[in-house]
């Protein structure tokens, strides 16, 4: 008998430890994706966030996802690279930059391999204003070449934007820094004649901007007709915010057209293909459901596809993901132009 009860117990206690060895074992399975964002409390956190729980939620038992934010989204790209995480925020202008091999990526040599077209998120449009009393002076946005203007801070997203907005367009580049808190007065006291605007995902100003409509009125300056011909051929599409959700004040005009930056998370092209497909298919099959929990999720929703093109169009020459490839392929909207990433 206590032959028999110790038996008992020892079969007990090593059906135990089988337990936790398949349970180890079977989260061992599940692949790991760490997922480099911006800053905790940006907006990119919140998307990143958001779609690792789509992510667990549509693969539920194949993988594990780690949400982990860096001080900014160049740290973020950077760590992707070196293989410190396997999807890295990004935006298309900073791929631009990444292939270009010029600002914050000029000598830049990753560790493992550089990011490729793989996932668009959402947008941010960029436009021109000026102040109300002097908006006779401008028509389009080429009126303002080699004038000063404060394009956002130097450096950043929307400020590349422009800049290429600008190139585009065969303009002169004329950027004045000033302090974010100052550019209701810069307007005012004409030490600038433009200062950049944008919108996330077509409804929200930056907080400073909110600060400049209080303390001055602002007139949009949307590019001419010749000037969207020359934009939508150079892949800058320019998109429809409508201004009374985005502003408090009449800026004179119906409806906005902001060339969009489309913010993306992207990863290298050594990572699986039918992995990345179905990451991209459960975001698609999600985004009415990320509507409701953010209303910036709504371009996505509303034109899923067309987002993935449009961060692809701005630069053409960039390899797209093999997963993204086979996505838009089997939504009738892959360009045979466009380069397929090789591992």
């Amino acid at each position: 008998m206590t032959w028999a009860k110790t038996a008992l117990r020892g079969s007990v206690a090593a059906g135990g430890v089988g337990a936790i060895l398949l349970g180890a074992a079977a989260a061992d399975a599940r692949e790991s994706i760490r997922w480099a964002t911006s800053s905790t409390g940006s907006y990119g956190y919140m998307v990143a966030s958001a779609m690792a729980n789509v992510l667990e939620s549509a693969m539920p038992g194949e993988v594990v996802v780690t949400v982990n934010p860096y001080p900014s989204t160049t740290a973020a790209k950077r760590a992707t690279m070196n293989g410190e995480a396997e999807i890295g925020y990004t935006a298309d202008v900073g791929m631009r930059d990444l292939y270009d091999g010029t600002g914050a990526f000029e000598g830049f040599e990753p560790t493992v391999g550089k990011q490729v077209h793989t996932w668009y998120a959402y947008p941010m449009e960029t436009f021109m204003t000026v102040s109300t009393d002097r908006a006779d002076e401008f028509e389009c946005v080429s009126d303002l070449s080699g004038r000063p203007v404060f394009h956002t801070p130097a450096g950043f997203m929307n400020w590349l934007n422009f800049r290429r907005i600008q190139a585009a367009l065969g303009n002169e580049f004329n950027h004045v820094e000033i302090d974010t808190a100052t550019q209701a007065d810069a307007l005012a006291g004409r030490s600038i004649d433009g200062a950049v605007a944008y919108t996330t995902a077509g409804r929200s100003l930056p907080a400073y901007w909110r600060e400049t409509e209080l303390r001055a009125d602002v007139t949009v300056i949307n590019p001419c007709p010749d000037e969207i011909e020359t934009l939508t051929a150079a892949g800058l599409v320019p998109m429809e915010v409508d201004p009374s959700v985005a502003f408090s004040q009449d800026v004179g005009v119906d409806t906005i057209l902001g060339v969009p930056i489309f913010f993306a998370y992207n990863v290298r092209a050594d990572m699986d293909a039918d992995l990345v497909y179905n990451m991209i298919t459960a975001f698609y099959n999600a985004r009415e459901d990320l509507v409701e929990q953010d209303p910036g999720f709504t371009p996505l929703a509303n034109d899923f596809v067309g987002v993935q093109v449009g961060g692809i169009a701005g630069s053409p020459d960039i390899p797209v993901h093999p997963g993204l490839a086979r996505f838009l392929q089997d939504h009738d909207a892959w360009n045979d132009d466009w380069i397929i990433a090789e591992n």
